[in-house]
């Protein structure tokens, strides 16, 4: 990458370590919690700065929007500290992830320069006997032609040709008893053999010839099914490693081609960095060239750095967070509205119950709201916290028709809105038929809770389908995989 990822980390860093000082003052509890609220506190500046203006017309819209979301959740609540959790509890997550991601990314940049091949600016660290090959990237940045990028592999270091000849000898050693298989010696064999293509523990590369390969293939197969008595077949084997083995020969012949300037460079570089590795083959190090064709070659180790997809990964799971905040919100007023219309018949046959037994509307309401706060361990019911609300309302003096109104606008369901309005206006104009119409109402209310319960449970039996599909294939696969191998056996 152009830019080393380096810094990028650093800075990100840098502003988290500037953040924790600038919000250290906060009251807030907790590191990320501190920074979230100094943040706040500076756009909320910024908002104040700029209002009036017309600009962040959308921003207070959608801030007005988010409020009244809060407010129908928790209207216990004063909505300016709700919308301030709201978005402390979405900043110092999203902080928090970045602020990991970042660490993560700087471990993994860190890890991939841990142990680096290029030493000194020209010497490659090569690996022991044994080791392998070490791929490694290299950019030549040669004075007057620019740069070059090469995909090096750095080999093992090599045996001399002293520890060859022992390695040779041993070797020989453990051939026929890797090659036997299952026969039980070279002077009878009825069976394959096993024509390996290298010994374990040893450097070399065996190849096999046949004299007879009717009878004894290169990969070891024994045909001799066919044969109406003995035959001797010669095997050879080519022991090869680099520049020594028994016999082998090649007659290519290759036509040069017509280079660039720049192809015919790069070729040089090739053979010069050939010539190093087969003069240094011996040795722990192998020392680049430091020139070509009089240019003066500078080497830098090209280190394949993935923490920058990390950093990607990072903002992408903090922008999926912020997004699925915001939606948990959503799903959670969807919840409450479903909760709502469950709850319905079981308020309008209350308050049917109630009047018929000789209270008013109003003492209804405070027996319902009574009732509710007195239980122990009570579990939230959104209907009854709205009416609690009511019933503070109605003590503190407020009409009950605004009351009633009010109760039926906070629940934002059709039903309620329709319950309130039948109340208030029975308050308004005075009715003799309000108890028959509840008695109605919680009729119809029971057969809509029936009808939503069928559509609740439709909607259940749709989400269990792929689990039941996903159990009926290991259900098949259990039963069909035994039957198939005692088949085949």
């Amino acid at each position: 990458m152009v830019i080393e990822m380096i810094f990028v980390y650093v800075c990100i860093m840098g502003m988290f370590a500037l953040l924790f000082i600038l919000s250290w003052r906060e009251r807030e509890k907790g590191v990320f919690r501190k920074m979230a609220a100094y943040l706040l506190h500076r756009q909320q500046d910024i908002r104040q700065k700029h209002a009036g203006r017309g600009k962040n017309w959308k921003r207070d819209l959608s801030r007005r929007k988010l409020g009244d979301k809060l407010k129908t959740l928790h209207p216990e609540t004063a909505v300016p500290e709700q919308v301030k959790e709201y978005y402390l509890a979405q900043y110092s997550m999203i902080l928090m992830v970045i602020f990991l991601g970042d660490v993560l990314c700087l471990a993994v940049w860190g890890s991939a320069r841990s142990s680096p091949l290029l030493m000194d600016g020209n010497y490659l660290r090569r690996n022991p006997y044994g080791g392998g090959e070490v791929p490694v990237g290299l950019e030549a940045q040669i004075e007057g032609a620019g740069e070059e990028i090469f995909a090096y592999l750095v080999e093992e270091r090599k045996y001399t040709q002293e520890e060859i000849d022992v390695l040779y000898m041993e070797a020989l050693e453990q051939l026929p008893a890797a090659i036997l298989g299952e026969n039980e010696g070279f002077d009878d064999v009825r069976k394959d053999m096993e024509l390996v293509a290298g010994l374990e523990g040893y450097p070399f590369e065996i190849t096999w010839e046949s004299s007879a390969y009717s009878v004894i293939n290169m990969d070891g197969t024994v045909d001799n099914e066919e044969l109406t008595e003995g035959e001797i077949v010669t095997l050879t084997a080519h022991f090869h490693y680099e520049e020594w083995d028994f016999e082998h020969q090649l007659y290519i012949q290759v036509n040069p081609v017509l280079y660039t300037a720049k192809e015919a460079l790069r070729n040089r570089m090739d053979e010069l960095l050939a010539k190093q590795e087969e003069s240094t083959k011996n040795e722990d190090k192998m020392v680049l060239p430091d020139q070509v064709d009089a240019h003066p070659i500078v080497w830098r180790e090209i280190i394949e750095d993935s923490s920058g997809y990390f950093l990607m990964l990072v903002f992408i799971a903090a922008g999926v967070l912020y997004w699925g905040h915001k939606r948990e919100l959503d799903q959670k007023l969807e919840l409450r509205k479903k909760e709502l219309l469950l709850d319905y018949p079981e308020i309008v046959n209350k308050l049917a119950l109630y009047m018929g037994a000789g209270m008013t509307i109003r003492n209804a309401f405070l027996k319902m709201g009574e009732d509710y706060r007195k239980q122990e361990r009570r579990k939230k019911r959104y209907v009854y916290e709205e009416i609690l609300i009511a019933c503070y309302e109605l003590q503190g003096g407020r009409l009950e028709t605004e009351a009633y109104d009010h109760f039926g606008r906070r629940c934002q369901v059709q039903a309620y809105l329709k319950l309130s309005a039948l109340l208030a206006q029975n308050l308004r104009k005075g009715s003799n038929d309000l108890l028959q119409m509840l008695r109605q109402e919680a009729d119809s209310a029971f057969a809509q809770r029936k009808s939503l319960a069928k559509k609740l449970g439709e909607e259940a039996g749709t989400k269990l389908l792929l689990p039941m599909m996903m159990m009926l294939c290991i259900v098949m696969v259990i039963i069909i995989i035994p039957a198939y191998f005692s088949f085949m056996m």
